[in-house]
This record gives structure tokens, sequence and C-alpha cells, in this order.
């Protein structure tokens, strides 16, 4: 396997990794906070389940860059393809957006878990715990939508 081989499914590794473990990091916070409050209001779960999703997207965002990083290099269609270390290095590059925006799930969770707090005690103005929470998404969004210009902006 050629060294931009190596480079590029390094970049796929960081993509899914890094977002992954954050957004699992998130989901817990709130996943905790829920458990408790569902103790006091057992009728808002459907509210706190929407704040527990969130911190979720930036792993399916890392996940997205890592098939498409897998998918150029070829090893989705069993045709790896021979990347030069330049190209390796710009599809390593290409996962580094995601994976370091990907690191927002981390605070995410801890939004949406104040989040928590607000339903569990105004159900009114979970919408609000909502709004607050999706500005966090916005960057990770942004580190999404970077990672897949990159990846489709490197000719292989």
């Amino acid at each position: 396997m050629s060294t931009g081989v190596v480079l590029a499914l390094t970049g796929a590794a960081l993509a899914v990794v890094v977002p992954g473990i954050s957004s699992a990091l998130g989901i817990s916070y709130v996943g905790q906070a829920s458990a408790g409050a569902m103790v006091e209001n057992p009728r808002n779960f459907g509210r706190y389940l929407v704040l527990l999703a969130l911190p979720g997207t930036q792993g399916i965002y890392g996940f997205v860059i890592g098939f498409l990083l897998l998918q150029k290099v070829g090893l989705i269609a069993g045709q790896v393809a021979s990347l030069s270390t330049d190209t390796g290095w710009a599809l390593l590059l290409a996962g580094v957006p995601i994976a370091v925006a990907g690191l927002s799930a981390i605070w995410q969770g801890k939004v949406c878990t104040s989040g928590v707090g607000l339903t569990t005690h105004r159900p009114e103005d979970s919408g609000k715990a909502l709004i607050m929470a999706v500005f966090v998404e916005f960057y990770a969004v942004l580190g999404f939508l970077t990672s897949i210009f990159m990846v489709f902006g490197v000719p292989v």
C-alpha cells in the first residue's frame, strides 16, 4: 500500500473517530441529565430525546466524510488507487475540518444538558433550548461542508 493511501486512510480515520468519540461524550451528558429529569416528569421524554439526538450529528458528519474518503481511495469498490504522497496528504487534510469541528459535540452536549434542565422546569420553553443547541451545530456543519469541498476538490 502506498504512502498516499495510508495518509488518505488516516484522514478517513480521523474524520470518523474524533467526531464519533465527541458525539458519544455529548450524548452521554444529555442522556444522564435526561434520565434524572424523567424521574421528575417522564412526559417530557420526547423533548429530551430531541436534545439527546443533537450531539450525535457530528458523528454522522464524520462518518459521511470518512466514507467519501474511502470511496475516493477506491477501498469501497475494492480497487485501491495508487495515490501520490501529495494526494494522500491532501485527502488526509480533507478529513481535518470535520475532525476538529466535530469536537463541538462535547459542548453541544453541555448546552443540551442545560436545555434538559430548562425543559424540566419550563416545558413550554424546550424550543428555546433547542435553538441554543442549534447554534453550536452550525459550526459542525461548516466543518462538514469544508471537508466535503476539500474531498471533491482533490483529483485522484
